[in-house]
């Protein structure tokens, strides 16, 4: 097979794959999931009860206390709930981003027993850090979604869109992981390194203001941000009743494909050392 042809077959290839492993995907994400809460009175209640409270800290703190306000007016807007539930939705994506690279440098080094086991795809941990965040971001979800339909009625149509807008982004943060994994076995400081950037995205990026409140000379910081689209984009669809920018969406979509095949293919040919290094 020529390495054209071998190109070509990769996105295929990687789907088949996680396909492949999905019943042990779901079987792993049920056990971390379960033991992250065992022993706990509310046990999963946890994953609503935690958005619930921080949505009502966001609205206090945000909303009434500093008096701040969207950089655009909300459907029918409420006043102080309105940063707070523009402040939510983007810390849906930056949670759910920030969740899995934090964890991915110490992936394989916290299973190591893994590693031992030639027939083991070390590949789908990555996709169960992914599952995981998820499910926490899904509970985020439903709890923003409640604020919203209370506070300003039914989302608007374009609200169906969001799932596109994470379609686009898991890719990105697959491969991204599968790259930190790997690092994470022969650089130990990696997840040092790892939490000052995840620290400096936060903001450098639309989270707490819109990419127009950043200095000009500034502003690509704010650009090369890969939460900054994602981010944009649900507030878009969720808030604004904005529908989805072709060309933004297919060209974030592509980079996203890009690094995940990428990140794939990097964890494959270093994998083969990570039993030596452990």
């Amino acid at each position: 097979m020529t390495l054209a042809s071998r190109t070509a077959t990769l996105p295929l290839r990687v789907l088949l794959q996680i396909w492949g492993s999905r019943f042990l995907i779901a079987q792993l994400i049920r056990t971390e999931l379960s033991s992250r809460y065992r022993a706990s009175v509310f046990g999963v209640l946890w994953t609503l009860i935690n958005p619930f409270v921080m949505m009502l800290i966001y609205t206090l703190v945000f909303g009434g206390v500093f008096q701040a306000k969207p950089p655009m007016s909300l459907r029918a807007s409420t006043g102080p709930a309105d940063f707070g539930v523009f402040l939510f939705t983007g810390l849906i994506v930056f949670s759910f981003f920030s969740e899995v690279i934090s964890r991915s440098p110490q992936l394989i080094l916290s299973n190591v027993n893994y590693v031992k086991k030639v027939v083991f795809p070390l590949e789908v941990l990555t996709v169960v850090a992914v599952g995981v965040a998820l499910v926490q971001a899904a509970m985020n979800l439903v709890v923003l979604l409640v604020f919203s339909v209370v506070l300003y009625g039914l989302p608007p149509a374009t609200a169906l869109l969001l799932p596109l807008v994470w379609l686009a982004l898991i890719p990105m943060v697959l491969g991204i992981s599968w790259f930190l994994s790997s690092f994470g076995v022969y650089l130990r400081d990696t997840g040092q390194v790892i939490g000052f950037i995840i620290t400096f995205m936060m903001f450098l990026g639309p989270l707490f203001y819109p990419v127009s409140a950043m200095p000009e000379k500034f502003r690509w910081l704010v650009m090369i941000n890969p939460l900054t689209y994602p981010i944009e984009a649900s507030r878009d669809v969720l808030l604004y009743g904005n529908a989805l920018d072709p060309a933004a969406f297919l060209l974030f979509g592509a980079i996203s494909g890009a690094v995940m095949l990428l990140g794939w293919v990097w964890f494959h040919r270093t994998r083969k050392g990570f039993a030596d290094v452990i």
